[in-house]
């Protein structure tokens, strides 16, 4: 029996420093970011394109205000409540003492200077597939962008999802750079693929999750509930949306429906976003997204 319980306690050890080292938080190789010559111009596109004045501009911020990225707003889950920190140029407050490659390291493996894992309410499962000459343009334009001293407010997230390892292995499931739109071929949809599936984030909200928060792949874009409980992100696939690529292009530059509605909620954000990118870029995205295979609605 003291052989059996020696047995038991040795491979409790070796399992649990398996684990650990398996969900140890692991960064981008420095050579990636190396020898790029950064572009700030460029990056105000990247900025754009990845919508991160949606999430990190104060509530209620609008116009100039929304490039004063201060954080605040909160990210309502069924893990608990995230609150997007301040990702303005303060050295104190903000990330403006970062290098473009912790700014890579924190939106492509999801993993703080510290050496933290960040909670995928930061949309890195998307960031991944970016290329490292776009997210150095971006820290380069973000820099740029006006300071803010106030303090980022702590994530309101209750036991066990407050165990930050454990994300480390939630990575191991879901943290991969494969496209899901895989054969394409076509240099119009290729593009837009690039701004959905690597910069706009799309998927984050119109995508369902699985019961650990993953992504459900197989039901790109298909529609999810509201993680804020109040009704449906919507089915943007072609079987849930009857839109023609240039009616998505259209919606993206103006809010306007193809019955004259207008974008409301968050949506009216990523409409201020996506109007700032160039048309083609905006069609590309139509392309793409009447590309995708149809979800049914039922």
């Amino acid at each position: 029996m003291r052989k059996l319980l020696r047995l038991l306690l040795v491979l409790i050890v070796i399992g649990a420093a398996l684990g650990w080292w398996l969900t140890r938080p692991r960064t981008l190789d420095p050579e990636v970011m190396a020898g790029l010559s950064p572009d700030a111009a460029r990056g105000e596109e990247v900025f754009y394109a990845g919508g991160c004045a949606s999430c990190h501009a104060a509530p209620g911020a609008s116009a100039d205000e929304m490039l004063v990225l201060a954080g605040g707003r909160a990210l309502t889950s069924d893990f608990g409540t995230f609150y997007a920190p301040n990702i303005s140029s303060s050295v104190e407050a903000g990330i403006g003492g970062w290098s473009a490659l912790e700014l890579a390291n924190a939106m492509q493996r999801g993993v703080s200077p510290e050496g933290q894992h960040y909670y995928p309410a930061f949309p890195y499962t998307t960031y991944i597939r970016a290329e490292p000459q776009d997210i150095a343009d971006l820290h380069a334009f973000m820099q740029t962008l006006p300071a803010s001293e106030t303090p980022s407010r702590a994530h309101d997230v209750g036991f066990p999802f407050n165990i930050r390892r454990a994300l480390g292995g939630w990575k191991l499931l879901f943290l991969n750079q494969d496209w899901v739109l895989e054969e394409v071929g076509v240099p119009q949809i290729e593009r837009g693929r690039y701004l959905v599936e690597a910069l706009g984030h799309c998927g984050e909200c119109h995508t369902p999750r699985n019961a650990i928060g993953g992504p459900e792949l197989s039901r790109w874009l298909g529609g999810a509930p509201n993680p804020a409980g109040d009704g449906r992100i919507p089915n943007i696939t072609s079987g849930g949306l009857d839109w023609s690529a240039a009616d998505i292009a259209e919606y993206l530059s103006s809010g306007l429906t193809p019955d004259f509605d207008v974008a409301g909620g968050e949506m009216a954000d990523v409409v201020t976003n996506m109007s700032h990118l160039p048309r083609e870029d905006l069609e590309a995205i139509g392309a793409y997204v009447k590309a995708v295979p149809a979800v049914s609605n039922d």
